[in-house]
């Protein structure tokens, strides 16, 4: 079976799970994901990564142990972004 892409990594995990931001980065051995979704909201960090282990189902069992994520609620993000637009 050949080593999945970024891209495919990322449309396994859009596809089992309704995301507000999703980014995947990797070489076809390690991924690191940057997931955001509303359906995070008051989940601890472990149930949130076996929310998106669930998403992505069968497809990546091998790959699995290769994935790093950060896994963020909506409001986790924005707080995450620069405040371009703020100046103190």
């Amino acid at each position: 079976m050949a080593d999945p892409t970024p891209s495919e990594v990322r449309d396994y995990i859009a596809a089992g799970l309704d995301c507000a931001h999703l980014a995947v980065e990797g070489d076809g051995r390690h991924f690191f994901a940057t997931i955001v979704s509303a359906e995070f909201e008051g989940k601890p960090r472990v149930a949130r990564h076996q929310r998106v282990y669930a998403a992505l189902g069968d497809r990546m069992r091998e790959q699995i142990h290769a994935l790093s994520m950060k896994t963020l609620t909506p409001a986790e993000w924005a707080a995450q972004q620069p405040a371009a637009d703020h100046h103190h």
